[in-house]
């Protein structure tokens, strides 16, 4: 394996609202939690200070980066779909993004950010999986934000020493003939997955190929969406 072997509410007062009973019942509305209310951890202090620091300096300014930010948060798997599409209709262009992956997302007019991302293509005989044992690491700006999961610990720990149990928790059962390998992003270099192009789409064009691509299947947990019947 590489590297390690993937209502509407009528709200009467703060805090009070109408369940609905039709009895004009009025019932405390139940305490969500706040991000706030969490303490810091060292990762945390230590990014919030990171980012002050180089905004006192100079190198970017508070705008910048609720910019960034705001981009961030307003990616989804799109890009990355385009990208895969492409992918399977033009070896030239798997190849070099098998290559490079943000050379030829630039081809597409796509800006994957700066940080390295290698592609790793399924085949017949291997199946790739995408993990972060560390954080989260995880090329947001071409499959959007990560899910929950793939910041959970049991995650991050059990794709790497079981991966195909995992797998199969997602409902995706890859044969014992074909290997599973499992890839460490970091916060240098990120990875997606190009999955196998699901048979029966001879003749698609790129954008109805694009919708069987998945955030799921760039990660690895899943396969490419078949053509509806």
């Amino acid at each position: 394996m590489s590297g390690h072997d993937h209502h509407d509410h009528d709200h009467h007062e703060h805090g009070l609202h109408d369940h609905g009973d039709g009895k004009g019942a009025v019932h405390p509305h139940p305490r969500q939690p706040d991000t706030e209310d969490s303490p810091f951890n060292d990762r945390m202090v230590m990014a919030e200070a990171v980012g002050e620091l180089m905004i006192e300096k100079g190198i970017f300014s508070a705008d910048d980066l609720r910019a960034m930010l705001e981009l961030i948060e307003s990616k989804s798997p799109a890009d990355g779909a385009k990208m895969v599409a492409r992918a399977w209709v033009d070896p030239g262009f798997r190849k070099r993004m098998l290559d490079d992956v943000l050379a030829a997302a630039t081809e597409l007019g796509i800006d994957a950010g700066s940080i390295p991302i290698r592609a790793v293509e399924n085949t017949n005989r291997v199946h790739n999986v995408i993990v972060c044992t560390l954080c989260s690491c995880y090329p947001r700006l071409l499959i959007g934000l990560p899910p929950d999961w793939y910041k959970s610990r049991a995650y991050r720990s059990r794709a790497v020493r079981e991966p195909r149990k995992v797998l199969a928790e997602f409902g995706t059962a890859v044969p014992d003939d074909i290997e599973v390998r499992v890839h460490d992003s970091t916060a240098d270099l990120r990875y997606m997955v190009i999955p196998r192009r699901p048979a029966g789409t001879d003749g698609w064009d790129e954008q109805r190929l694009a919708s069987l691509v998945s955030r799921d299947s760039m990660i690895g947990v899943a396969f490419a969406k078949p053509p509806a019947r």
